[in-house]
């Protein structure tokens, strides 16, 4: 089974192949250039870098976020065009689960945070549990966007161990080191980007779990509205 992940929910733009043994390549670009320049010369040369053409592909898995809303339109839309080109099924993933896979095995509860802006960050609960060979990430608790200060609630509350991972940490770590009542540790900053072989990972456990769909099924999660929806509704758009 061949499997292409497109991740495209924050500043890196990644991509990468795997199949039912190994990951094959792996592309990454966090540079000046936008999204809708690099995901799709970057599709064309890791299939070429491995001897694939879109038709050798079974499965397509792409970032359904939360995250940077161009980033993820720009993502959704290269995978459900190679998804009705070649006609194989496409998968969205958190981006969010997306982090925590990272940590693969790790012991303690995952907490992805990504930097949602006004002092909010998007976020969830993940935790590893040994199954099929390996381990299974499972969600503890849903992925939303939350302020700083409503998370440590969250997590007092869970009274668990936490690991957080993400470009997020910056914005909860105040609030971590004044209301924390659980042990908790950050992950080094290698991992605070989405990856996109964990994207191939997970659309592939999703796939086997018969969650796939067509292109035409494909929706994001963007769990909260666009700055421009927000000030439409408070009515500060063209002076309003």
């Amino acid at each position: 089974m061949n499997v292409i992940g497109i991740e495209g929910s924050g500043m890196t733009a990644s991509v990468a192949v795997l199949n039912e043994e190994k990951l094959l390549c792996l592309k990454s670009i966090d540079h000046k250039k936008t999204h809708s320049e690099t995901l799709m010369p970057m599709i064309d040369e890791v299939l070429k870098s491995v001897d694939l053409t879109v038709h050798d592909l079974d499965l397509i898995a792409v970032s359904k976020g939360p995250g940077s809303f161009t980033g993820l339109r720009i993502a959704a839309a290269s995978a459900k065009g190679l998804s009705q080109a070649a006609k194989i099924p496409v998968i969205g993933v958190s981006g969010l689960a997306v982090l925590a896979y990272a940590l693969y095995a790790s012991a303690d509860l995952i907490v992805p945070v990504m930097d949602a802006r006004r002092d909010q960050v998007y976020c969830g609960g993940y935790t590893f549990k040994p199954g099929n060979g390996g381990y299974d990430l499972e969600n503890v608790f849903k992925d939303k966007a939350l302020a700083a200060d409503e998370l440590i609630d969250l997590l007092n509350k869970e009274g668990k161990r936490v690991i957080f991972t993400g470009d997020g940490v910056k914005v909860i770590k105040g609030s971590a080191e004044k209301d924390a009542r659980f042990e908790y540790s950050f992950a080094p900053s290698g991992f605070n980007r989405q990856s996109a072989a964990s994207v191939a990972a997970l659309g592939k456990k999703g796939y086997a779990e018969g969650k796939a769909g067509n292109a035409s099924e494909l929706k994001l999660q963007y769990l909260r509205k666009s700055q421009a929806e927000r000030e439409r509704e408070e009515g500060i758009v063209h002076g309003k």
